[in-house]
This record gives structure tokens, sequence and C-alpha cells, in this order.
């Protein structure tokens, strides 16, 4: 028995539906359509597509202690000048 080598190359796609942001979320999609606040890109032909980008930011805003770099080394800067 041989074996076949297959080489795939998967190329995610950046604008989903509906049904698919919502699973990329992990929600079903009457809660993801009440939970979301990113609004849906409309396309001249009217589809409507949610930028996954913009679905993952709103996701790691959820996150327990989510910061962004600036609020980090702002919060570094002040405690230097308090222990000095």
């Amino acid at each position: 028995m041989s074996g076949t080598l297959l080489k795939l190359s998967i190329v995610p796609k950046r604008m989903l539906t509906v049904d698919e942001a919502a699973g990329h979320c992990g929600r079903p999609v009457k809660r993801f359509q009440i939970e979301c606040p990113v609004p849906a890109v409309i396309f001249p032909n009217g589809d409507r597509r949610f930028d996954v980008q913009d679905l993952d930011k709103w996701l790691d805003s959820l996150k327990v202690g989510a910061d962004d770099a600036d609020a980090i080394v702002a919060r570094l800067g002040t405690h230097d000048r308090r222990s000095g």
C-alpha cells in the first residue's frame, strides 16, 4: 500500500454571512444578532457580510482584563513615577 501526499492551500474567508459570523463567534444566530455590536458591511448588490477582523476585535474586547498596549504602557509609566 503506497501513501499519497495531498497538499491543500486553504484561504480563509474574510467576509462572513450572518450564519458564518455567528459560528465564528461560537454563538447561535439569534444570540449573535442580539449581542454583536459589529455592523455588517453592505456590498453594492445588497449582500450583508461581517468582517472577521472586526469580529475578532469585538471578541478580544470581551476577555476579562482585556487591555490595549497603550493602556498597559501608560499604567507602567504611572507606576514607575509613584515608586520613584
